[in-house]
This record gives structure tokens, sequence and C-alpha cells, in this order.
């Protein structure tokens, strides 16, 4: 007989995560009704991983609910390789309630890419889907105040695609895992940057990097 325990009803699970990060009545029920057509459409495309269905707010959901309250309100927010969303639409769920914020969305797959523009319709949120890669982005990285990443590259390989275009202000949010101290490491031997490391409140080993005053080591 296996030992596992079963997971957590899903319910619960938002109900555990809203309670770790209150937000306004509002900004719940856009989450909830993201979290429906998350749900609905992976059905038919891989937006997450299938075990992590059940526990969509513990596993991906809260990223954006934790970076959120690291970065604080942010006018313009640029997200790349945002696949299923998380967390570029958590954190546009957030500036629908705030006048004049923004968030593009970059992503190279087409189908996600109409999932993400499904979302964004049917909530009403403030935020660009850009169905590109992020090479081609230039663009939409030199607008932005703050860029996010989640689960996307290595440090080192996110300084070199975006540091490009981005302007000297724009801070970066990269939330990673266990591996992040050797990323860090690796990054050095190439880069220049300022960095805050801010750790989770629930997995040890997650932390979201903060990058500021990146440029690219002399030659």
């Amino acid at each position: 007989m296996s030992s596992a325990k079963p997971q957590p009803k899903t319910d619960d699970d938002m109900k555990a995560v809203l309670e770790r990060w209150p937000v306004s009545r509002e900004t719940q029920d856009r989450l909830a009704a993201y979290a429906a057509l998350v749900r609905t459409w992976q059905k038919h495309i891989n937006l997450v991983a299938p075990s992590t269905v059940p526990t969509l707010w513990s596993r991906h959901i809260e990223d954006g609910l934790w970076l959120d309250e690291v970065a604080g309100p942010v006018q313009h927010w640029v997200d790349i390789g945002s696949g299923g969303g998380f967390p570029g639409l958590v954190l546009a769920c957030f500036a629908a309630e705030r006048a004049g914020h923004h968030v593009d969305l970059v992503e190279a797959n087409a189908k996600k890419s109409a999932f993400l523009r499904t979302v964004i319709r049917e909530l009403a949120l403030p935020a660009t889907v850009h169905c590109q890669r992020i090479e081609a982005a230039g663009p939409v990285l030199g607008r932005a105040d703050a860029i996010s990443a989640r689960a996307l590259a290595s440090l080192d390989s996110l300084l070199g695609l975006v540091s490009p275009s981005i302007q000297p202000k724009t801070v970066c949010y990269f939330l990673k895992g266990r591996a992040h101290e050797g990323e860090v490491a690796d990054a050095t031997a190439h880069w220049h940057f300022d960095m805050v490391k801010h750790p989770s409140r629930t997995e040890a080993e997650s932390v979201i990097l903060e990058i500021g005053n990146c440029r690219p080591m002399a030659a």
C-alpha cells in the first residue's frame, strides 16, 4: 500500500495560499477565474505539469503573489517566456486595480499565446501578448520598468537575453529554485550586476533574484 499523501483539494489549496497572501476580493475573483481557465485549457495544451493541477495555487499562482509583494506596484512589467502566464498573468490581475499599470507577455508558442490572450480578454486585464521570441522583443523589453521570468533559463542566459535591450533603471526579478547558487556563480564570470536575494516563505530552496545595474564583463 502506498504511503503517499493525497493531493489537497483545490479549494483547500486556494484557501491556504490566500491566507498567506491576502488580496482584495476583486483580485481573488480574477485569480480564481484564471485558474479555472488554466484547468479548462490544460485538457488540450500542456500549460503546467499535469501532476501540479490539483495544487495550481501553491505550485504556480503563489509565485506571482510573492513577486508582487517583493517588487511592489510596478507600472510596466514585461514577463518573458510567459508560458501559461505564471507569473505574468498573476501580475496582470494586480495591475487591473492599479490605474495606468500594464503587463506585456512575451511568448513564442502560438497555442500558449492564444491561451494568454483568452485570459486577458475574458478577465479584462491590462496586458498585451507578444507572440515572438525574446531575442526579437527588444522594443518591448526597452519599455519595461521591471522584467520577470520563471523557470525559463539559467541566470547567465537570462542576462544575455535582456541586457542588450533594457534601460539602466530596469530591474529584473528571476524566480529560481535549488540550483540558483550555481547559476549566480556562473553568471558572475560574464556579468557585473547588483543582486538582492529574496527567500521564499514556503519553499526553503526557492528565491527571487532581484537583479539591477547589469552589464557584461569587459572582454
